[in-house]
């Protein structure tokens, strides 16, 4: 006798599938919904570091994990003292390279190009510059920073470049436009201004990233903004030539023989020894004055940084001893007085000569 047997759940096909999608499907849910938390963010330059030190030392890689243990975390962002030492490590790195990269450049262009003084100082200005942007670029991929990360940064800075800093740019720019046109050079000699409005001279000793040096002879450093230079009206004395024409004036009495003054004067200008010899010195007679014939004496020199003052002091002197030598006179304002007779007046001469005669008489 045959005893019919129930087939089990897993020999029933029916049943295999029907138990099968409940016992798996919450299983392939579950791991499909379970996602590994996200790992705080650090230095990638000095995690790259530390794997491959200890790839190469295990003390070593022990000594730099204890290191990166001591840390720091703020939300998703980790620092630890490694990561502190390899920023530093970047930085000074990356900042040694480019001063070391612009003074090699800076005397390779000194030493094999011929340009003049204007022309390398543009060029060092320019390639300090290219290599510090290049260094600030490089540092940023070293230490790891997407640049993606710094757009909210640029646009700050470029807000604050459209604002606080619009006219430190600005004047970078002029600097450079300056450079470049060769209107403003080291070495040039502009006529400058002080704050009571006394105008005087001064030469360019540097221009830099902001503002124009400008040295007086009386060793007062002038610092002018570059926009400055750039959009004002610049007296250059130098621009196109270094002769600069000065004006001495010379007055002799009505009763003196005016052509030999005027050899005299061009005597005592030839005398002195920053006068050029050409253009020679020339008089000219300027008009009738009060009390002189007034000259004016014009002489060129070709050095104004060395000043203009001593120059005319020394054609003045030397006219000085030639007028005395050959009587010549230098006249001086004089004036007559004429006193209107009057009753009072005529009183006061009589009490005046009625004293007199009382003083003489006692002495007698």
């Amino acid at each position: 006798m045959t005893v019919p047997t129930t087939p089990s759940p897993a020999e029933t096909p029916d049943a295999a599938d029907a138990v099968a999608p409940v016992d798996e499907a919450p299983v392939e849910q579950a791991w499909s919904l379970a996602e590994p938390a996200p790992a705080a963010d650090s230095v990638a330059a000095s995690e790259d570091i530390r794997e491959r030190v200890s790839a190469q030392s295990e003390v070593a890689g022990d000594f730099l994990n204890t290191l990166d243990a001591l840390a720091v975390s703020v939300g998703d962002f980790r620092l630890s003292i490694w990561d502190v030492l390899v920023v530093l490590a970047i930085v000074a790195l990356v900042l040694t390279l480019a001063w070391l990269t612009t003074r090699s450049l800076n005397w390779l262009l000194r030493r094999f190009t011929g340009f003049d003084d204007t022309q390398q100082l543009l060029g060092r200005k320019i390639l300090t510059i290219v290599v510090w942007g290049m260094a600030f670029f490089i540092g940023i991929d070293l230490l790891g920073i997407d640049l993606t990360a710094l757009a909210v940064f640029s646009g700050a800075f470029g807000l604050a470049i459209g604002f606080g800093l619009q006219k430190t740019f600005g004047n970078l720019i002029a600097g450079i436009i300056l450079l470049m046109d060769k209107s403003i050079k080291p070495g040039d000699v502009i006529a400058v201004a002080d704050t009571t409005g006394k105008e005087t001279f001064g030469q360019i000793r540097k221009i830099g990233v902001r503002a124009v040096s400008v040295t007086t002879r009386d060793q007062r450093e002038y610092l002018i903004p570059n926009e400055n230079l750039m959009i004002n009206q610049v007296e250059n004395w130098s621009y196109s030539s270094k002769n600069v024409r000065m004006q001495i004036p010379v007055g002799v009495s009505y009763g003196a023989d005016m052509k030999k003054a005027e050899e005299l004067m061009l005597e005592a200008a030839k005398d002195a020894p920053r006068v050029l010899k050409t253009p020679p010195p020339t008089v000219w007679m300027s008009e009738y004055g009060d009390s002189s014939v007034n000259f004016v004496i014009h002489t060129w020199i070709q050095d104004p940084e060395e000043g203009v003052g001593n120059v005319r002091s020394a054609v003045l002197k030397r006219l000085w001893w030639l007028f005395k030598e050959h009587g010549i006179e230098i006249p001086f304002p004089q004036r007559d007085i004429n006193l209107r007779d009057s009753e009072q007046f005529e009183r006061l001469i009589e009490a005046l000569a009625q004293r007199q005669a009382i003083n003489g008489g006692g002495k007698g």
